[in-house]
């Protein structure tokens, strides 16, 4: 038979004619921008990096000064970005998990509070509900000299949230190991019940047992140290304060705005897993006694994840690539890290393709993990 008559011979013909094009498209866009940098004599290449920034960055989660390079600031950029993501994330799920909860209450004030949060953030483009709360911060509370103290320690200005913290002390590291172990202790005290109850039917207080475990690990190792208490405690220097951590304005709006817009689709996703869920199985569950938590717990949010969990991927992906709007309010988050830096060397390209780098990088991580959890949650035919 003729190649052109066999649909496969055929089809594998035209992919390798489409990928020569893609390719000799691609060769012809980097020979003509090679020769146009070259033209106007700008320099390429990532050599930059390793060249003094010379400029302050607000926020960072590490240290920086204006005479490190422009790689570490961009690191610190990055960092800013993971930061107010894995937070925003976290805050959103629990955030929009209630709110879809409270969206299908029998009580009609509850369910229309959540139905009115859900079409008043949905509806609110995300860069005005940032401008919204930042403008907040900045006119609805005072400066530092008269700043707000509700509480001893804790303190509320237009520069931001000040509140003190314990003192440096040694034996921190400690109980932050101590937390990680009571988290693995947790973990396996969660596997170790769900085997008795799938053996015996019994259901142990493995999450209590795991909270207190969580919570003794570190104390013992406080105590043990000689419960040191000392506290760094923000005091009013001049025009600021010093000492203790502040929370600034910036970050505080970009994370409320983030948070409060995806939690409204994420309760929506949450609304349609639970009633993907069908009636019986809760008529069925609490014809057996279950109690109505137990009935959430261990009947209709494990059944309605495998619905919630591939929207709620997505939602995760675009808070994280939201957070680029931090430019507009002036949080150093890596977008503008890489603007600044773009201006100050001229190497657009460069800084472009970093940009597009880090963001795929975000994605693809958030998305590997959710697809990871998703083919764990999937029913397994036998």
């Amino acid at each position: 038979m003729p190649f052109w008559r066999d649909p496969d011979k055929r089809g594998m013909v035209f992919q390798i004619v489409v990928l020569l094009l893609a390719l000799s498209i691609g060769y012809i866009l980097f020979s003509n921008t090679q020769a146009n940098l070259e033209r106007q004599s700008i320099a390429t290449g990532f050599g930059f990096l390793h060249s003094e920034a010379g400029f302050e960055i607000g926020e960072s989660t590490i240290e920086y000064s204006a005479a490190d390079s422009y790689g570490r600031a961009l690191l610190v950029g990055a960092l800013n970005t993971l930061k107010v993501s894995f937070i925003g994330i976290i805050f959103t799920l629990i955030l929009g998990t209630f709110v879809g909860i409270a969206r299908l209450s029998r009580n009609w004030l509850v369910s229309r509070l959540a139905g009115g949060f859900i079409e008043v953030m949905q509806n609110i483009p995300v860069l005005l509900q940032l401008f919204f709360w930042y403008a907040l911060f900045y006119e609805a509370f005072p400066s530092p000299r008269q700043a707000l103290n509700p509480l001893p320690g804790l303190f509320l200005c237009n520069r931001g949230l000040i509140f003190s913290v314990p003192a440096d002390h040694p034996v921190h590291s400690v109980m932050l190991i101590a937390l990680g172990v009571g988290v693995i202790a947790w973990w396996m005290l969660v596997r170790y019940g769900r085997k008795v109850q799938e053996s015996t039917g019994k259901i142990l207080p493995v999450h209590r047992m795991g909270i207190g475990i969580l919570l003794l690990l570190p104390l013992v190792a406080w105590v043990i140290a000689g419960a040191p208490t000392a506290m760094d405690i923000p005091v009013l220097k001049g025009f600021n304060f010093s000492g203790g951590v502040t929370v600034s304005p910036e970050f505080s709006a970009l994370l409320i705005g983030l948070v409060l817009y995806t939690s409204a689709f994420v309760a929506e996703i949450v609304r349609a897993g639970i009633q993907s869920v069908s009636s019986g199985q809760v008529e069925a569950a609490m014809a057996i006694g279950l109690r109505p938590g137990q009935v959430l717990h261990l009947v209709i949010l494990p059944q309605a994840l495998r619905v919630i969990i591939p929207p709620l991927t997505s939602q995760m992906l675009n808070l994280t690539k939201n957070s680029s709007l931090a430019i507009a309010i002036g949080y150093s988050d890596f977008v503008s890290v890489a603007n600044t830096t773009i201006n100050q060397t001229g190497q657009a390209i460069e800084g472009v393709a970093l940009i597009m780098v880090v963001y795929l990088f975000f994605s693809l991580s958030t998305s590997l993990f959710m697809n990871w959890y998703n083919k764990k949650m999937a029913l397994v035919e036998r």
